[in-house]
Order: structure tokens, then C-alpha cells, then sequence
């Protein structure tokens, strides 16, 4: 599924209007990257949890001509299913 999809699937779900549930979408995604961004978690109870995590910098190598690559130091975005959804898929 994709986010068009999402949003056909939310709007006919709620009975809303494409573009209203195209924003409230819009508007979920950026306040959840707005509070990783800030070094803040979301947890969603029965859902999930979105968090970030710090991969430090590490050596690796090219596969092609085995010479070193320095990996810089990252944040990473993070998620973890809560138990209302491994219940649900399984």
C-alpha cells in the first residue's frame, strides 16, 4: 500500500473527503518527525513506538575493490510493533 492508497483507504474508513484525509495524514507524518527530530519518542499504545536510536560511526569496505570506507556517526529512526499489532497480524 501506498500513501495514496492510505489516504483513498483512511477517507472511505472514516467517511471524509480525499483532501481531509490527505492532510490529517500529512499532519501525522511531520509531527512524528518533528518529535524524533527533536530527540523525542512517539508511543502509540497497541500500535507501536517510534524512537531514535545512534549508530556510531564504524570502517567498512568497498565490495568491489575491498579499499576502507569510513561510516560516519547517525542518528536512525526506529520502530517497534506494539502488542495490539503482533496480535492483529497474527
Amino acid at each position: 500500500m501506498n500513501k495514496n492508497e492510505l489516504v483513498a483507504a483512511v477517507a472511505e474508513k472514516a467517511g471524509i473527503s480525499k483532501g481531509d484525509a490527505q492532510s490529517a495524514i500529512d499532519a501525522v507524518f511531520n509531527v512524528i518527525t518533528s518529535e524524533l527530530k527533536n530527540g523525542g519518542d512517539v508511543r502509540l499504545v497497541g500500535f507501536g513506538n517510534f524512537s531514535v536510536s545512534r549508530r556510531e560511526a564504524s570502517t567498512g569496505r568497498n565490495p568491489q575493490t575491498g579499499a576502507e570506507v569510513k561510516i560516519p556517526a547517525r542518528n536512525v529512526p526506529k520502530f517497534s510493533a506494539g502488542k495490539g499489532l503482533k496480535d492483529a497480524i497474527n
